[in-house]
């Protein structure tokens, strides 16, 4: 079998380290604590950890390209592993899902979200899981400035909430498919 390649979108450093936007950073730091497997491996400008779950190797990686460049990791990974878009999962922020909630879906468009887009482009096939992890509504007219700021004290719990669901939804993914995490998460 293949082994699953887990990618969360997000930017690299400091500044960027707890802000909306690094949600699929949060989801893939958790998965790594929760599997025990450190993800610092350089490869393909990535941080990556490889590990086996539920009898699937797992790939766990973050891009190191900034948000706008994610395709180019994406797909370096992709050929580096010979995957196909089938062993490609990518969690992602969203401006349209609710805070704390989030939404799996087999395929699909990139929405607003550059890092998607990239990915869109690199990969060019819409036929991998995503797993968009709620950080809305957001604030009105800057975007921008909602989705790289910091979470509220008021909202951090909903967020971690919403890091845990998206975990356990990879979890779900690799034990029983993507049918059981759609019905077990999107409700």
């Amino acid at each position: 079998m293949k082994p699953y390649l887990v990618i969360g979108l997000g930017n690299p450093g400091l500044k960027y380290r707890k802000t909306r936007h690094n949600m699929g950073f949060m989801v893939i730091d958790y998965l790594s604590e929760k599997l025990s497997v450190k993800v610092k491996k350089s490869r393909c400008n990535s941080l990556v950890g490889e590990t086996v779950y539920d009898s699937n190797k797992i790939i766990l990686a973050k891009p190191r390209t900034y948000m706008n460049n994610s395709g180019e990791a994406a797909m370096c990974l992709m050929e580096y592993y010979g995957l196909g878009v089938e062993n490609l999962i990518v969690i992602y922020d969203d401006l349209d899902v609710d805070l704390g909630k989030i939404r799996i879906r087999k395929k699909g468009g990139s929405g607003t979200h550059n890092g998607m887009k990239s990915i869109l482009y690199h990969v060019q096939d819409e036929n991998f899981a995503r797993i968009r992890v709620g950080i809305g509504p957001g604030n009105g007219n800057d975007a921008i400035g909602f989705v790289l700021g910091k979470f509220s004290k008021s909202e951090y719990e909903p967020a971690f909430e919403g890091v845990e669901k998206a975990a356990g939804s990879v979890l779900e993914i690799l034990e029983n498919g993507m049918d059981a995490a759609m019905n077990k998460y999107n409700g």
